[in-house]
């Protein structure tokens, strides 16, 4: 089986490859800022990544070659989601979501999100005149559900496909960076949040903030085992500070499984000192496999995050690799 892990950094998009423990890795795109990741969950090879500044672009070849997308007209494309029947979402800056049923060749936009009552207060912090999408999670358990975060400010749904959106519920959280689901139990919900970690049990109708054991509570990226859906990876910090700034770098990986308390992972890992916040991510086709990346390095666990052993991936010549903010994953057998 062959895995490609897509990791979208401020210098490129990094493609690493492995098939049988022998790993590739290169650098594409590396005039572009890649903000967002996403890939068909078919397994088609297909792959598409956001920029600031330089719209979409599309690889039909697992990662080795991409091209432009010209059909969506946004500069700055900040989040994405590629659904089982092959719609494809995209997320910019300012707050907009835009839906393509061709593979990214034509777009429209969905009902504006800026008609909520709570538009009016959000605010992206480094640049407070703007905010913009985060994340978006088509629900696993309602066809015509998407549930889309605003950073920050907002998680909020729609449940018409974007005709009409539901602004958000009180206990839902108000700075979601990452959202995610397992297909075996569709209707449980978990973001990672600069205000905490939160899950839902009922498709975000109600969330609850669950921080047993979690020391810092700026999240970042959560991930759900393939093995089992109550077994999670999360990540996080103290502050933004602490999860995005090299100079005061400092950030944690966290393992749950059940109602248990979230526990500190560190076998194998980098040092939480000067190591920004990591992306994870889980397989979607062998029981117990988790990817981590920070600081432009990959680690792999076997046994569900508990052991972790760096990727010893064999890069292009010349290649500098980049801290990733955003990692996806597909696999072919």
């Amino acid at each position: 089986m062959r895995t490609t892990l897509y990791l979208a950094t401020a210098r490129g998009l990094t493609v690493v490859t492995g098939a049988g423990g022998n790993w590739q890795g290169q650098v594409c795109l590396d005039e572009f800022q890649i903000l967002c990741v996403a890939v068909d969950p078919t397994g088609n090879g297909v792959a598409y990544c956001g920029t600031f500044g330089n719209g979409m672009f599309r690889s039909e070849d697992w990662g080795r070659t991409w091209s432009a997308l010209s059909g969506l007209k946004e500069p700055n494309v900040m989040a994405l989601a590629a659904a089982y029947d092959g719609t494809v979402y995209a997320g910019t800056e300012l707050s907009a979501i835009y839906r393509s049923d061709d593979r990214g060749e034509t777009w429209y936009p969905l009902h504006t999100l800026m008609t909520l009552p709570s538009a009016k207060a959000w605010s992206f912090p480094p640049r407070p005149e703007t905010h913009h999408v985060q994340s978006i999670l088509p629900s696993l358990a309602r066809r015509d559900r998407l549930h889309v975060a605003i950073e920050a400010g907002a998680l909020v749904r729609s449940d018409d496909a974007g005709a009409t959106w539901c602004d958000r519920v009180t206990s839902s959280p108000k700075d979601t960076h990452s959202l995610a689901v397992h297909s075996q139990d569709p209707t449980r919900l978990h973001s990672a949040a600069g205000d905490g970690y939160f899950e839902s049990v009922n498709d975000g109708d109600s969330w609850r903030r669950m921080t047993d054991g979690l020391e810092h509570q700026y999240c970042w990226s959560v991930a759900v085992s393939f093995a089992d859906p109550t077994t999670l990876l999360l990540t996080a910090s103290n502050s933004a500070f602490g999860a995005h700034y090299k100079e005061s770098a400092r950030s944690f990986v966290y393992r749950r499984t059940g109602n248990n308390a979230w526990q500190l992972l560190c076998d194998g890992l980098p040092t939480s000192e000067g190591s920004r916040i990591a992306v994870v991510t889980a397989s979607h086709v062998e029981p117990g496999i988790f990817y981590c990346s920070t600081e432009g390095r990959v680690y792999r666990s076997a046994d569900d995050g508990l052991r972790w052993q760096e990727l010893g991936v064999q890069w292009n010549s010349g290649t500098h690799t980049e801290h990733a903010i955003d990692m996806a994953i597909t696999e072919e057998r």
